[in-house]
């Protein structure tokens, strides 16, 4: 199936009219390897997003693109909370725990709270 970055990187070829074999010379990966991350058959490894922002020379916006696309295309998403306060790990921790127990409500609660956060108001 094809993955969020997937697409993204697809569309990337088309618009440098690249080949999937160029593409992967360019980011120092085989095509079968390329094409298992496209496919969602490979996750898509850290040092292969700066490549792509470097070797393509991407906007903030593009950046931002590809990040979404990573996450919406990751099955987990991990959060660094080992030099966080006591408070916040706890938080982290119990929202992971709770997460999938969200009913609606609490989804737009959450949701227009971050778009908020997100703007700076």
């Amino acid at each position: 199936m094809l993955t969020q970055v997937g697409k993204f990187l697809r569309q990337m070829r088309m618009n440098n009219n690249e080949i999937l074999k160029e593409m992967a010379t360019k980011l120092d990966v085989t095509s079968a390897f390329l094409s298992a991350v496209e496919n969602g058959k490979k996750k898509m490894p850290k040092s292969m997003r700066n490549k792509i922002v470097k070797k393509y020379d991407l906007s903030e916006e593009d950046i931002e693109a590809l990040d979404n696309a990573i996450l919406e295309s990751n099955d987990t998403v991990e959060i660094n909370i080992r030099s966080l306060p006591d408070d916040r790990k706890g938080l982290a921790i119990s929202f992971a725990r709770t997460f999938g127990e969200l009913d609606d409500e609490d989804i737009q609660f959450f949701t227009d709270y971050l778009n908020k956060r997100s703007k700076g108001e």
